[in-house]
């Protein structure tokens, strides 16, 4: 019997309790050893960009992300999905959930189960159905000929289409039968994103709180974005989430690319209930032109990508980028936690977004540009081209 060769790295890391060490990391599909070195030998190799010194982080953990590469999760067909996913696994994003757009019964289950398959394959760690139980008022770059009120059965047939690997849904507090579809997210263990919504603050958090007597995990869908204003007689959802999230009953989503969210919105909403996503779509990391979002011609114009009505239109960012940008106002440990550690816990995958022994050996290394030179996905290189 052939025993796979164990893996080593050397460098700088960030540990699981997000301080600076330096040291060799083992590892086969999990990490099996850490030992200690000189951390100011090794950050002075790392900051004078020595080419074989690298800071390692744990991979990075998208929760809400619709393509890449020129592949979109909601329209793309196998290969451009699996592209799409690969793209991002490239540029360090090493656990990933797929997101579907507003669409019709037979659109999304059609969706779900071929996402199903990238899921068994681990190209992806599940399926995000993003709509279309959400308020039309503010649909974003959703198309608002395919949003309908709560629908249970409607979220129960795309469920057996995901074939277990739906892990995240967003809908609005507001929309109807919005219980039962709590119900359904407790049956199936999918987390309960509120967003896209007009909710005023009491029914935001009375929905939150419905939640959480179900042991739901519950989040904010890209908060600020497909949102009301906060207005200080009528703080809205985005308050209650802040909130919530300050009692350590929410997560909240933050797209931190400088374009969703200014970096000051940012800093704002920051706390450690608090994690980035990219919300990508197809134009992420392709250049400036046409693409689609599920039903919706897309103009992707310096970077930021709008539908016809203005409204921009999912990100082109990736969150290795927004590690880089988040790191250096807030630091290294901080920037591991936005962008690894608290999505994973998020997701329930304790084993995730941590470097230590026992966690899964998903690690990504890093030049003094931050940006992504090494990715090792369960112990194994991957290819970053």
């Amino acid at each position: 019997m052939q025993t796979k060769e164990k893996g080593h790295v050397e460098g700088l890391y960030i540990d699981e309790n997000f301080e600076l060490r330096a040291g060799a990391v083992t590892f086969g599909e999990s990490i099996e050893g850490i030992v200690l070195g000189d951390v100011p030998q090794a950050e002075a190799a790392w900051r004078a960009g020595d080419s074989d010194a690298l800071l390692w982080v744990p991979g990075f953990v998208d929760l809400h992300n619709h393509g890449g590469n020129g592949g979109g999760f909601p329209n793309g067909d196998y290969e451009q999905c699996l592209a799409a996913a690969r793209f991002h696994r490239a540029h360090g994003t090493t656990t990933l959930l797929a997101s579907l757009v507003s669409g019709t019964q037979e659109e999304l289950c059609a969706r779900a189960e071929l996402l199903a398959q990238l899921a068994e394959e681990g190209e992806i760690a599940g399926i995000h159905m993003e709509g279309p139980f959400i308020a039309a008022a503010k649909c974003g770059a959703q198309d608002p000929s395919r949003i309908v009120p709560g629908d249970p059965d409607f979220f129960r047939a795309v469920i057996a289409a995901a074939r277990g690997h739906l892990r995240s849904i967003t809908f609005a507090p507001e929309t109807e039968n919005v219980d039962k579809l709590l119900d359904v997210c407790a049956e199936h263990g999918i987390i309960a994103s509120l967003g896209h919504t007009e909710a005023d603050y009491d029914t935001t958090l009375s929905v939150i709180a419905k939640a959480k007597e179900l042991g739901l995990t519950v989040t904010g869908t890209h908060l600020f974005n497909g949102m009301p204003s906060i207005h200080h007689r009528a703080p809205g959802p985005v308050a209650a989430l802040l909130t919530a999230a300050k009692a350590g009953d929410v997560s909240v989503e933050l797209i931190a690319d400088g374009v969703h969210l200014v970096d000051g919105a940012v800093d704002m909403a920051h706390s450690h209930r608090a994690f980035a996503i990219t919300d990508a779509m197809a134009a992420a990391g392709m250049a400036d032109g046409d693409y689609e979002l599920g039903s919706l011609p897309v103009t992707v114009s310096g970077g930021v990508a709008r539908v016809p009505s203005g409204a921009i239109a999912g990100g082109t960012s990736t969150l290795s980028q927004q590690f880089a940008s988040f790191a250096e106002r807030h630091g290294l440990g901080e920037a591991v936690r936005f962008t690894s550690t608290t999505a994973a816990d998020v997701l329930g995958e304790t084993n995730l977004g941590r470097i230590a022994v026992g966690a899964r050996a998903n690690l990504v290394g890093l030049n003094s540009h931050y940006q992504p030179v090494r990715v090792i996905v369960d112990g194994a290189d991957i290819p970053l081209s």
